[in-house]
């Protein structure tokens, strides 16, 4: 199984490669999501470990049940050969009404074929009033692409 684009990555195409991880996350698709990795995938998010995809499947159901109305945007950070660093935000909020603006850096490591085979993530989150939100669904097509994250 390949997943275009494949290593060694340009910035061109890293930025594809971002940008299709941004349009599977934003589906809220636990298995859409994990085809993107291989099967013996590693990852580590915040504090927790996940390996392999069943276990990043379960990952994501339980994150989707608790972050609800979740939209994500990532940004190209730095590419090298098989590894993307992206930076990237979204916002969510819990069962109570409170929603959260989630801060957090990825370094990706890739396989031939171009599937995902290492993932750490780093996130903070922050509480923010409703009126604060600024990611609202999947990005349009006209902003593929573009740097649209502010830093705060």
């Amino acid at each position: 199984m390949s997943r275009p684009p494949v290593p060694p990555f340009t910035e061109e195409s890293a930025r594809v490669k971002v940008q299709a991880a941004e349009d599977a996350w934003n589906t809220r698709d636990p298995e859409k999501v994990a085809g993107a990795y291989t099967e013996d995938s590693v990852w580590r998010n915040r504090d927790g470990f996940v390996t392999g995809r069943d276990q990043i499947v379960e990952f994501l159901r339980r994150k989707w049940e608790r972050e609800l109305d979740y939209a994500l945007r990532k940004e190209l950070w730095a590419v090298l050969g098989d590894r993307i660093a992206v930076r990237f935000q979204y916002e969510s909020r819990d069962a109570s009404g409170q929603w959260w603006r989630s801060y957090g850096n990825e370094q990706w490591e890739f396989d031939g074929s171009g599937l995902m085979r290492r993932r750490e993530a780093s996130i903070n989150d922050v509480r923010i009033t409703e009126a604060e939100r600024r990611i609202f669904g999947p990005r349009g097509e006209d902003e593929h692409g573009v740097d649209v994250l502010p830093l705060r």
